[in-house]
């Protein structure tokens, strides 16, 4: 009974990852009005028509990455990534899409990736070349939900 018990627990394993990452897949077509191009095990790609290209990878911590081929793209690629924080994480996604528009700034003007966060979801953004599987894209932003709170440090 023990040996079934474990073997049960086992299997019910993957199949609950799977309805995580089928329920988070839904939340994000909902959310982003994306729709579905593809999905195999924990990945999902999406078609969005404010992104060349946009993925969620539901290992723990998810992510979502959204990419696009211009150096500085539309309002609505920003408007897309903070749907998708909304989505991802729960964040504000008016809050989510301003801190896309001053990391994706900021990366611009330094010339190197940029990290922050809004509420809940944690946020990269960068531009330029790359010379990973998103080669042909110039502007590049990841979110994660926070899995940690930050400690604020007090002197003295």
């Amino acid at each position: 009974m023990l040996t079934l018990t474990i073997l049960a627990g086992l299997a019910a394993g993957p199949v609950h990852a799977a309805d995580a990452c089928d329920a988070l897949t839904a939340r994000v077509i909902r959310d982003t009005g994306a729709s579905l191009a593809g999905r195999a095990g924990p990945y999902a790609v999406f078609r969005a028509e404010d992104a060349e290209r946009m993925s969620l990878d539901c290992r723990a911590p998810a992510r979502i990455t959204v990419a696009s081929r211009d150096r500085e793209p539309p309002r609505a690629y920003f408007i897309l990534v903070g749907r998708a924080a909304r989505a991802l994480a729960g964040a504000d996604a008016a809050a989510a899409e301003v801190l896309t528009l001053n990391l994706h700034q900021a990366s611009l003007l330094a010339q190197a990736p940029r990290r922050g966060s809004s509420g809940p979801a944690l946020m990269l953004c960068e531009t330029g070349s790359r010379t990973d599987a998103l080669r042909d894209d110039l502007t590049v932003c990841r979110v994660a939900p926070r899995t940690k709170l930050a400690r604020t440090r007090r002197a003295g």
